[in-house]
């Protein structure tokens, strides 16, 4: 009998991408079958998917989607709007999953909370980064208060993160996903504790080949539909469309103005220019000019050689901390070694965190390029890489000397 069991198993099929995934995303829940759990549904295919293998999973599955924005209104252009698919692409993808699905309109908020901010940041010549100001507000606060009202034990989302448990630890990490192509921790560092108890990643432990495959194992119609590349409220990358159009301001021109304080010219707005730019600039003194300061006050972009965007130190405000200390000032007040990223797409680098007059301050070990005002600063665990400490949004920083 035993060596039929052990031929058995010899023989029984590989488990599938499916069924691997499925345990993946159990595992990522964590709580028993059947309990109701929101999954926010953008349309596309991650979040399609992380909706469909909760539903497998056996848990009590509702789907939500949010109407924030309308691509026809923001190019004043009717017909144009994309928002509108991708909700028709939640829809029909609930229908086929079998489980509830809920459209809510959250424009009004969304407008107020990260299109406007998004401009006004860039009225006062910062690089605003609105994916982050989106999951802060919109998605990790309004939305739990949602998923709460619906009965739910959990919200689920296709973020490519992860949340875990250290060792005899009850409080969960946020960590970086398993596939570094598709990490989303610098995107989620604004996300408290308090969410993180709430939430779940079921996708953070995979890879995106993978996940595209498990969507075509569900017959799912969004299983080739492409990823989203420029930020969602944005038509064809133009940022300066939707600023002219709710903050016309921004374009008036001013001065382009050397380190040195010599005037090269004019420029045709501050909205128009960010920290490390260099072409467009439309000035020349024969060595390569670049975006090292903009000053809104006065209107004017201050360009410079490229060693001046070498920079030794920043400042963070609306702080969030995940490590053991009690909030990011604490940590900055014991003076704590830190893996600093400013950039999604930069890897970190060594720091350590300071408090100067009650603020949180972040000096490199080394320098780093191009640090710009309005940009999230990520902080990561020095003993440990993956794990994510938290982070703030760079208010001001300190140039190399040069």
């Amino acid at each position: 009998m035993a060596a039929m069991d052990a031929d058995t198993a010899l023989f029984a099929p590989a488990p599938s991408a499916l069924d691997r995934a499925v345990e993946q995303a159990r595992a990522a829940v964590g709580l028993p079958v059947g309990t109701r759990i929101v999954a926010a549904m953008s349309g596309g295919v991650d979040s399609t998917v992380t909706a469909a293998l909760l539903a497998k999973a056996g848990y009590d599955v509702v789907g939500v989607t949010l109407q924030l924005y309308d691509h026809g209104a923001a190019i004043s252009r009717r017909g144009a709007c994309c928002a509108g698919q991708d909700i028709l692409d939640a829809r029909m993808a609930a229908e086929r999953i079998g489980i509830p699905h809920y459209v809510l309109d959250y424009e009004s908020r969304f407008k107020e909370q990260v299109i406007e901010d998004f401009a006004d940041a860039y009225l006062r010549g910062e690089t605003p980064i609105p994916c982050v100001r989106c999951n802060q507000t919109v998605k990790f606060r309004d939305l739990l208060d949602v998923a709460r009202d619906l009965g739910a034990e959990a919200m689920a989302t296709g973020h490519y993160v992860q949340r875990a448990f250290a060792s005899g630890g009850n409080r969960p990490q946020l960590r970086r996903a398993a596939d570094p192509a598709k990490d989303q921790s610098y995107f989620l560092f604004a996300t408290t504790a308090e969410q993180l108890d709430f939430l779940r990643f079921p996708l953070g432990g995979m890879d995106k080949p993978t996940v595209r495959q498990v969507a075509t194992e569900l017959g799912l119609a969004i299983a080739d539909k492409p990823d989203s590349q420029d930020i969602c409220f944005v038509p064809e990358g133009k940022y300066t469309t939707v600023i002219d159009r709710i903050r016309p301001q921004g374009a008036l021109p001013g001065d382009m103005v050397h380190l040195d304080g010599r005037v090269l010219g004019r420029h045709e707005g501050v909205t128009r220019y960010t920290i490390g730019q260099r072409r467009g600039l439309n000035v020349a003194v024969g060595d390569p000019l670049f975006v090292v300061r903009i000053d809104a006050d006065k209107r004017q972009v201050i360009v410079g050689p490229r060693e001046a965007l070498l920079t030794r130190a920043l400042s963070l405000k609306e702080g969030n901390w995940l490590g053991v200390e009690d909030s990011l000032e604490a940590a900055a007040a014991a003076g704590a070694p830190v893996l600093a990223r400013v950039r999604s797409t930069r890897e970190p680098v060594p720091g350590r965190l300071a408090l100067v007059d009650g603020e949180p301050r972040l000096v490199f070990d080394g320098l780093e390029e191009g640090v710009a005002p309005g940009q999230a600063c990520v902080l990561y665990d020095p003993a440990d890489p993956e794990r994510v400490l938290g982070g703030g949004f760079i208010v001001a920083t300190e140039r190399a000397a040069t």
